[in-house]
């Protein structure tokens, strides 16, 4: 298989481990027209979908139904991106390839903790990335630093902090956080 292929394949399982394993809203979790108890017939795959999941043709029909399912989702999801989003999406899967194992097995865990959130403190963290991204370079550049200077210990503590911190307490440590970047 071509490089374009796996990673194709890999963004294709990637947005259905996605979708399986997020909220109702994000996922759309109504099982395949075509789906039976024994899974989903290969030859009732468009011909897109099989030419996105050929790497899997020779074992599809060894895959579990829900895993088959989720591939489908995927590749449906693949279908209705535009170039670009497909093009940010090949770039993530280049950069999860290129990953040494320990870091994938870091994110992996990260995921799950992250999905195991209750619904609210997943929205906030959405939030407080989105907040991060559209930080100016400069600034999350710094943030960045600040956090690499930190020892384990120093970092979790702040985790500590934050978590337990009402909202007028945020704010300060927010306020406090921007006096010490005008005096950097």
């Amino acid at each position: 298989m071509t490089r374009n292929g796996q990673a194709l394949c890999a963004i294709v399982l990637a947005s259905a481990a996605l979708c399986a394993g997020t909220s109702p809203a994000l996922a759309d979790t109504t099982p395949a027209p075509f789906t039976t108890q024994s899974g989903i017939d290969w030859s009732q795959l468009s011909a897109e979908q099989q030419e996105l999941l050929k790497p899997y043709r020779d074992r599809w029909d060894s895959l579990p139904p829900g895993r088959q399912q989720a591939m489908v989702r995927g590749a449906e999801r693949w279908d209705d991106m535009t170039p670009e989003q497909r093009a940010k999406a090949r770039e993530r899967m280049d950069k999860w390839r290129d990953m040494p194992p320990e870091e994938r097995e870091r994110m992996r865990e990260r995921y799950e903790k992250l999905r195991n959130l209750p619904p609210e403190d997943r929205q906030r963290l959405r939030e407080a990335f989105h907040k991060y991204q559209d930080m100016p370079p400069e600034r999350r550049e710094e943030f960045r630093e600040r956090w690499r200077e930190m020892t384990p210990e120093q970092r979790e503590q702040a985790r500590e902090r934050w978590q337990n911190a009402t909202p007028e307490q945020r704010e300060k440590m927010k306020r406090n956080a921007k006096g010490r970047e005008g005096r950097s």
